[in-house]
């Protein structure tokens, strides 16, 4: 019961998480411990259950696809996108310095938390590091070219924010929000729109039995070279959670939604400067501080217990 506890607050994090713009439901699941168990668990969905059934009947099949560690993680993550994400989408309306300022600190110290657990140090390992910075960059800018999929939109929409979320430090979110459909898919689980749902739904089932593939595969084979990889996605996202930025250019998206494609980052004298609204400086810079410091604990608390068991 306390494991199963421990796992729906796990997954009510990953779930306010993945609702906000720039952040990853994979970081928190990382951060807290979860994150290669959760992708091995997920690829073991598939034809190759159905011998862990014949042989196991039922017991057997729950105990293959580990649903004693999914069930409570899942209803974790939907729980909070249905109440959580109300909050958090009202303070990324509201408070936006302040949301993405705590976000900041929780993302940027989720790569030192990453960091942490490779094992030594390689001259190659640049390469996956690098590689993961201009992929966090790059992947924004391809996806407004995705909007002329008509009634495939959604499922591919659905197919590549639930890869990205599977990545610590690529949003999701982020990504349907450069395509359009952020609005769109928000407003629809609120209002449990059924055929929207269901669309999306089959893109997010197509998107984890292809991907948690290929990432099961990659931490079996090159464990530590996927390790600097994330943390290459991690540092990259961090542009997206700056709090004092200017957006510089944007598109229109359905309903003459404001689709942002590029900002200017700035100081906070500048962002008040500028903008003529106030930096915020002492709540942006504690709430920065708060960000760090939990993930931080978590981080630390993740180790002890992987440790002990």
């Amino acid at each position: 019961m306390k494991r199963a506890l421990a796992l729906f607050l796990k997954g009510a994090g990953m779930g306010a998480a993945d609702a906000v713009p720039g952040v990853s439901g994979g970081t928190i699941a990382f951060v807290t411990g979860i994150y290669e168990e959760l992708i091995h668990t997920i690829r073991r969905f598939g034809p190759e259950a159905l011998p862990a059934w014949r042989q196991g009947g039922f017991a057997g099949l729950v105990e293959y696809l580990n649903l004693g560690f999914l069930i409570p993680l899942v209803i974790g993550i939907g729980c909070s996108l249905i109440t959580v994400a109300h909050m958090v989408t009202y303070l990324l309306e509201a408070h936006p310095l302040l949301l993405d300022a705590f976000f900041f600190g929780l993302v940027a110290a989720s790569a030192f938390v990453v960091s942490r657990q490779v094992r030594g140090w390689r001259w190659w390992y640049i390469l996956p590091l690098v590689v993961g910075l201009l992929l966090a960059q790059a992947l924004p800018d391809l996806m407004p070219h995705l909007t002329g999929l008509g009634n495939l939109l959604l499922v591919v929409s659905g197919a590549i924010a639930i890869s990205a979320m599977l990545l610590p430090g690529v949003s999701g979110s982020f990504l349907l929000l450069t395509m359009g459909l952020y609005g769109t898919v928000m407003e629809g689980i609120k209002s449990f729109d059924i055929a929207l749902i269901l669309q999306f739904g089959a893109g997010c089932a197509i998107g984890l039995f292809t991907f948690s593939r290929l990432l099961s595969w990659l931490f079996r084979h090159y464990h530590e070279l996927t390790l600097q990889l994330l943390i290459g996605f991690i540092v990259g996202s961090l542009p997206t959670l700056w709090p004092w930025r200017e957006m510089i250019s944007y598109r229109l998206g359905p309903d003459d939604q404001l689709i942002p494609l590029d900002y200017r980052y700035l100081l906070p004298d500048d962002y008040a400067l500028l903008t003529g609204d106030s930096a915020q400086l002492v709540p942006v810079v504690a709430l920065m501080a708060l960000g760090l410091l939990l993930v931080l604990v978590v981080g630390e608390r993740s180790t002890s217990n992987r440790k002990e068991d």
